[in-house]
């Protein structure tokens, strides 16, 4: 077996189990993030191939959302319409959330992950002004 990268940690970061959305309460993003990060880090310890897995779901999560669109607008006519709004609405989330624990996969934990989303987004945020200030919307 090869050592990972020095830059993916291998050692799960404690999460506190008494945490609000361990206890039934509604969870946060982030939160929910963490308790998905332990729970697979548990089953499943961080390694090459369970990183990779991790990136992979992302893109099989896309597949699925594609998949719930196509069935939504009845766009195969063997199968018709299979899917709702709801649908496709839940697989996108998968999609988002499936992504966000690959990113805390890669930076160690969530809370460095939303950091990192944090940065980026703010790297981002003033093209995207400048380009709506330009729509003339």
């Amino acid at each position: 077996m090869t050592t990972p990268p020095a830059t993916i940690p291998t050692e799960p970061v404690p999460t506190a189990t008494t945490a609000p959305e361990a206890t039934g309460s509604s969870p946060t993003l982030w939160g929910h993030i963490a308790l998905a990060l332990t729970w697979l880090d548990a089953a499943n310890p961080r390694t090459d191939h369970e990183t990779a897995m991790r990136l992979m779901k992302v893109s099989e999560e896309c597949g699925e959302a594609v998949a719930a669109y196509i069935g939504m607008t009845g766009q195969n006519p063997r199968k018709g319409f299979t899917h709702t709004l709801d649908d496709l609405s839940g697989e996108l989330c998968d999609v988002a959330i499936s992504a966000l624990v690959a990113l805390a996969t890669l930076t160690g934990d969530a809370h460095t992950a939303e950091t990192h989303l944090t940065a980026h987004l703010s790297r981002r945020y003033p093209r995207l002004v400048t380009l709506l200030e330009n729509a003339h919307v």
